[in-house]
């Protein structure tokens, strides 16, 4: 564990590994979920905050929130059942991981900008540092890391 004393941080030489802050939800797809699903987020980042620390200016906090709203709406119109979102955070990142019934992957389309939606994981892609997706037993995942300001 590291103590920290007067601003000088002391190593005690028993440094015990953290687990990182996690929280889910479910969704069955009912009016106002994605406004339900950017709520959960922000008392997440707040939780973060005040449990880890965490740095998250109005940019990052904006832009995870946009990461939410554009996966569990993909969830939302692409699947035929339930849903569910998982944030998994530290001081340093953030993992956004959406999981539904549908076993098709998204498609991510080039640039395109006169066309008219499907810029969903385009967005996603330009701010989230990682994306994965992966089929599971029950349908997909789909997973980002955005990155926290230092």
């Amino acid at each position: 564990m590291t103590d920290h004393l007067g601003g000088a941080v002391i190593t005690t030489d028993f440094d015990v590994p953290v687990e990182p802050l996690r929280r889910a939800v479910h969704f069955a797809g009912e009016p106002g979920c994605i406004a339900e699903a950017r709520a959960f987020t922000g008392q997440f980042l707040e939780q973060l905050r005040t449990e880890w620390c965490a740095a998250v200016d109005s940019r990052t906090d904006g832009g995870l929130l946009l990461v939410v709203s554009e996966l569990v709406t993909n969830a939302d119109q692409h699947s035929d059942g339930p849903y569910i979102l998982e944030l998994e955070g530290t001081d340093s990142a953030v993992v956004v991981s959406v999981y539904d019934s549908s076993a098709a992957l998204p498609r991510r389309f080039a640039k395109d900008p006169r066309r008219v939606g499907r810029h969903g994981l385009e967005i996603v892609h330009a701010v989230a540092e990682e994306v994965t997706v992966e089929r599971v037993p029950v349908g997909k995942r789909v997973r980002a890391r955005v990155r926290l300001a230092r």
